[in-house]
């Protein structure tokens, strides 16, 4: 196992708000680099609020030098105008890592809560309580930027069989 610290970007996406968190990983030991959301404004339009995605994680993605992403999949929900523009959110969540040269996985909600609380079903509230025990340097001021620290530190535990997949493809 290689004890070269890996920087970890985890991506929670949203049209509303993308939460992204950063982690380091070396050996087994994670450390906390950073967290927020990317805010957009409700009143814009679809495509302004995909740019101001595409910024953010751009300037994210620069400003911290990752060396991979992960990025939390998508559930179909009974709206499907929600569902596509989620989709739209987390295709520039996709895109921007990729187009920097990382590699980037993609976890179901359910492993993520599995990893992080021990059950597919965790709350909000319980999924920040073990991000504070397994970060605890972590601040995240909102869920998303939790959820993201969540998918960064799935990811941590889960990179191995990701690169083998993704190698196998």
């Amino acid at each position: 196992m290689s004890l070269h610290p890996i920087r970890i970007l985890g991506i929670d996406p949203g049209l509303r708000r993308t939460g992204w968190g950063v982690i380091e990983v070396a050996g087994n030991r994670l450390g906390f680099l950073g967290c927020g959301s990317v805010d957009t404004d409700d009143k814009a339009a679809v495509a302004a609020r995909l740019v101001t995605i595409h910024d953010g994680l751009a300037r994210i993605v620069a400003d911290y030098r990752p060396h991979e992403a992960a990025v939390e999949a998508t559930f179909v929900n009974k709206d499907a105008s929600a569902t596509l523009k989620l989709g739209q959110a987390r295709g520039i969540a996709l895109l921007v890592p990729a187009r920097a040269g990382l590699a980037v996985a993609e976890y179901a909600p359910n492993l993520v809560k599995k990893t992080i609380v021990g059950a597919g079903h965790g709350e909000k509230a319980q999924i920040r309580m073990m991000i504070g025990v397994l970060l605890p340097k972590a601040d995240p001021r909102s869920d998303d930027a939790a959820d993201a620290l969540a998918i960064a530190v799935t990811h941590a535990h889960h990179r191995r069989s990701a690169v083998l997949r993704a190698v196998a493809q």
